[in-house]
């Protein structure tokens, strides 16, 4: 039996309070799992057990001498001490700033500057180790905080090793007589071009989305999450953590996403938030595994997706009963169970964000029998603007307006949205503040889109939109996310603006190029197959067969092969693992160029 113990957005008043509220509420209940490395074990800590952890970090962080208002900056892996130090952090009227442990020293290093922070958590010493030389001038930074292993004498100052910086033990402190409306949080947009923007988000941003989510998506207190993207993705951060905060749900941190496979089938979660790319990985993987089958096994398999996929259009009205409907109880036993034990077998819902879900993807998914909702929204709106519900789902679209929140179309058909969850502004930047937000309150969202049956449906996007030399306009990013859905394909880039055809960028994933390299006769670890006329027919081929839903003017003529992935390091991806297009365009430009020389 499900039990429902929602903490209202007055009731909770701020994050801290919504924390306060849930300890006073159910503090023996689970709060939050992790894998102990040392014992090899899953460990669980109740709301009390956190409130305990709470009152150490709001201790130390009382004694540093910091303001309300004052910044802090935050680069941990997501686990309790992450939750333990924002909630304190919070607790004081300061203001907390989430850096990616992932990110490349220079952007944290102009973070941390450019938002003036005084103190930073970091996660070890050799995290902190990669960023000193970039912060040479950081004056402000006052104390620098390394949650694992040892600060030598030669660094202390500054530094301290949290074990030497937190008390044994400490009462809680009373709240600081903050309100709602407070500055909680600045998160850095990881923007695909220029140096990232501070989005200022208060206590109520992030509460009224969490609690409009909750009213069109029931969750219980028996409910389990799986955190694994990382807490400085707002998406994560409203929906994995404040989010069953407020319902009462459990979270579980997973160890990474290498591990993650591993972890779902350890915590068998019921609620699942994530990424198109997670699902689109095993995706690709059900599909090499159905090509290496037998037919029947093939036949099978699409006759259970289809089946579940009219029982699912039958659901939501879309559809007629059919006797086939009749197959699926022994088809769900046979395959669809199979598959979703992989995720832990418990599921009953799964939210996708961040990035549009393909088609075939998430026709797969529902087909298999999983809940599986397509939701949208930004940073600069805490982040969530609209979602499909499990009464109105369609997979096509990105769901309904959150409650309370208005949308509308506006010139150029860009979707705008008015509502409690639109930021205050961005950090210092009043000018980009006034781009985003017009007089009227209505946020910019750059997303093309219609609004049909009080469904959103996103159909491109303003700066990304490649207008072709014909006049013909084209969306990279849908055709992208098609390519990519052929495991061959790691990474691609789409490239055409003011030619007269597509080409396309591609990174090979490994672990099949060899295979298929080797299969042409070439030799795999002569560079010099990259340019070779048969293999480009050939991929270009499977790059066709993945686009054969888009329109004839839609089409790759020819394409440019690297075996160089695109990383963070190299500044071609942002944190969130978005492609930068204009720096991936720069250093590819010879290469290109000669795409379009015959």
């Amino acid at each position: 039996m499900s039990s429902e113990d929602l903490i209202s957005t007055e009731a909770a008043s701020t994050l801290d309070g919504l924390f306060r509220e849930r300890v006073r509420r159910t503090p023996e209940a689970p709060a939050y799992r992790y894998f102990s490395r040392g014992a090899q074990a899953w460990h669980s800590l109740s709301w009390r057990d956190m409130d305990t952890r709470v009152a150490r970090w709001q201790q130390a962080l009382a004694a540093e001498g910091l303001s309300p208002g004052d910044r802090v900056a935050i680069l941990l892996r997501n686990g309790p001490d992450w939750a333990a130090f924002d909630i304190a952090a919070l607790s004081l009227g300061l203001v907390v700033v989430p850096l990616y442990v992932d990110d490349r020293p220079d952007n944290a290093a102009y973070i941390l500057n450019d938002a003036w922070c005084r103190l930073l958590l970091v996660q070890s010493a050799g995290h902190w180790r990669r960023l000193d030389e970039a912060l040479s001038k950081a004056e402000q930074l006052t104390r620098v905080v390394i949650l694992e292993g040892e600060v030598e004498a030669t660094e202390a100052g500054r530094l301290v090793a949290v074990h030497d910086w937190l008390p044994q033990a400490a009462e809680p402190l009373p709240p600081a007589g903050h309100d709602g409306q407070a500055l909680a949080s600045i998160v850095y947009t990881s923007g695909t071009t220029g140096r990232p923007k501070g989005v200022m988000l208060s206590h109520y941003n992030m509460l009224s989305v969490a609690h409009a989510v909750l009213t069109m998506i029931d969750v219980y207190q028996e409910d389990e999450f799986v955190s694994f993207l990382p807490l400085s993705h707002t998406l994560e951060r409203t929906g994995g953590y404040y989010l069953p905060m407020m319902a009462g749900a459990t979270v579980s941190y997973a160890r990474s996403v290498a591990q993650l496979a591993e972890d779902l089938a350890s915590v068998r979660p019921t609620i699942l938030i994530a990424v198109p790319r997670i699902f689109e990985r095993v995706y690709g993987r059900i599909q090499d595994q159905l090509a290496s089958g037998g037919a029947l096994k093939r036949g099978l398999f699409r006759l259970t997706v289809r089946t579940g996929w009219r029982r699912f259009e039958r659901s939501q009205g879309r559809a007629r009963w059919s006797p086939a409907l009749l197959l699926w109880p022994l088809l769900r036993r046979l395959v669809a169970d199979k598959v979703l034990a992989k995720l832990g077998g418990r599921l009953r819902a799964a939210v996708s964000g961040g990035a549009a879900i393909p088609e075939p993807v998430s026709r797969l998914f529902i087909g298999l029998g999983l809940p599986l909702l397509q939701g949208y929204g930004l940073t600069e709106s805490s982040p969530v603007i609209s979602v499909n519900t499990f009464e109105d789902n369609d997979p096509a679209s990105v769901g309904i307006p959150i409650r309370d929140t208005e949308v509308r179309i506006g010139a150029a058909d860009e979707l705008l949205a008015r509502g409690p969850g639109v930021m205050l502004g961005y950090w210092n930047n009043h000018t980009a503040t006034r781009e985003m937000i017009d007089p009227e309150g209505w946020l910019h969202t750059g997303d093309q889109a219609r609004i049909e049956g009080g469904h959103i449906y996103i159909t491109g996007r303003l700066k990304d939109i490649l207008v072709m030399s014909n006049g013909e306009k084209v969306p990279p990013a849908d055709m992208e996310a098609a390519i990519m859905l052929d495991s061959l394909f790691d990474q691609a880039l789409v490239v055409g603006e003011g030619r007269p055809y597509l080409t396309a960028i591609i990174v090979p994933d490994p672990q099949h190029w060899f295979g298929f390299v080797r299969e042409l006769g070439l030799d795999p670890y002569d560079k010099a197959h990259l340019h070779n006329e048969k293999l480009e027919i050939r991929v270009l081929q499977r790059i066709r067969a993945q686009l054969h839903d888009f329109p004839g003017y839609a089409k790759i003529r020819r394409v440019a092969l690297t075996l160089d992935p695109w990383t963070l390091d190299e500044g071609l991806l942002t944190p969130t693992m978005k492609i930068k297009r204009a720096k991936v365009l720069e250093q590819y430009a010879e290469r290109i160029e000669a795409l379009y020389e015959t």
